[in-house]
């Protein structure tokens, strides 16, 4: 049985439609590269705040802040 976890940032172009796509994606991967039942995998998907989330000690809203001021 499974258990995908996808964490990503919560962004406005994160639609319910792309929701949707991500855990089908992750489904048939693990169904054509593992040969896994679709019905068997579990996939979750957690949204984390962008001030959240850092990269290069930098947070990915001061990241995205700084794309939008360029």
């Amino acid at each position: 049985m499974p258990y995908v976890n996808i964490r990503i940032t919560k962004e406005k172009n994160v639609t319910p439609e792309k929701k949707r796509q991500l855990i089908e994606g992750a489904t048939n991967l693990l169904r054509d590269v593992l040969g896994k039942h679709p019905k068997s995998v579990h996939v979750t998907i957690d949204e984390v705040e962008t001030d959240n989330w850092g990269v290069g000690g930098v947070s990915v809203a001061e990241l995205l802040e700084r794309q939008q001021n360029k």
